[in-house]
């Protein structure tokens, strides 16, 4: 985007442009006690601002459906055949009745979300306020922007019946793992979690596996929390299994031969 042009930013209902945009967030003000002790004073009343976002979020999804939430990077290029795997598995989920839930932003969640869209399903985005923020892509059907990470999170949860992790960077990494730790701890039930990209993934399950598990930290039902494949349709399959309660609450880790 050119200079004149600037960027967006959105904070939750607000949207920022040119000289308004700022470079901190609200979630490093909330998280940020150095300095003057005025947070003391106003941190109560931003209870009421979580509050909001959590009614907000509810009121948006709460007759979505089943769905299934979509985690990927956002640096995935268009011409990258991560780009149109994503757009087929958007597809793929609609067909098989699911609305699909991405974080809203470019790359691949922009890809499972054009995918959805143009099957004619539902297209969700769940946006974050960033310093980098560059706004919901132009595939979301139905978005919400929050200023707080946590109240995102419990919209991904709630309303996604499984998560399906395509490669991705940090982000990523935090929601597949958020998401094994809730099943792990039987916070949510029934809950599928499949990454996509055998030779993206395989280093991580060989690490958890030979590292992790090795030195006792997680069990062999901690690795099985989660299904490793290429198969888009498996994927699927495994969501729809765990949607009409005929599949396992996690299915098997597949490694590589």
């Amino acid at each position: 985007m050119t200079e004149g042009k600037g960027r967006d930013k959105h904070r939750g209902p607000v949207v920022m442009r040119r000289s308004q945009v700022d470079s901190g967030t609200t979630d490093q003000r909330l998280l940020d006690s150095r300095g003057p002790t005025d947070w003391v004073h106003t941190d109560p009343w931003r209870v009421m601002r979580i509050q909001s976002e959590f009614v907000e979020g509810f009121g948006a999804l709460a007759e979505l459906g089943p769905a299934i939430g979509v985690f990927g990077s956002a640096r995935t290029r268009v011409d990258e055949p991560a780009y149109a795997q994503a757009e087929e598995l958007g597809r793929k989920l609609v067909q098989a009745d699911f609305a699909v839930i991405t974080g809203g932003g470019p790359g691949a969640m922009e890809a499972a979300n054009k995918g959805a869209s143009e099957a004619g399903g539902a297209s969700i985005g769940l946006g974050i306020e960033l310093p980098f923020e560059t706004g919901l892509n132009q595939w979301v059907d139905k978005g919400v922007n929050f200023r707080y990470f946590f109240a995102r999170k419990t919209m991904f949860v709630k309303y996604a019946q499984g998560f399906v992790v395509l490669p991705g960077g940090v982000g990523t990494l935090d929601e597949l793992f958020e998401a094994v730790t809730l099943v792990q701890t039987q916070k949510v039930t029934s809950f599928p979690v499949v990454l996509v990209g055998v030779d993206y993934w395989s280093g991580l399950i060989d690490w958890l596996r030979n590292t992790v598990m090795a030195q006792g930290k997680i069990s062999e039902k901690d690795l099985d929390l989660m299904t490793v494949t290429d198969d888009l349709d498996l994927a699927v399959h495994l969501m729809v299994e765990a949607r009409e309660g005929h599949g396992p609450t996690a299915p098997a880790a597949k490694q590589p031969e």
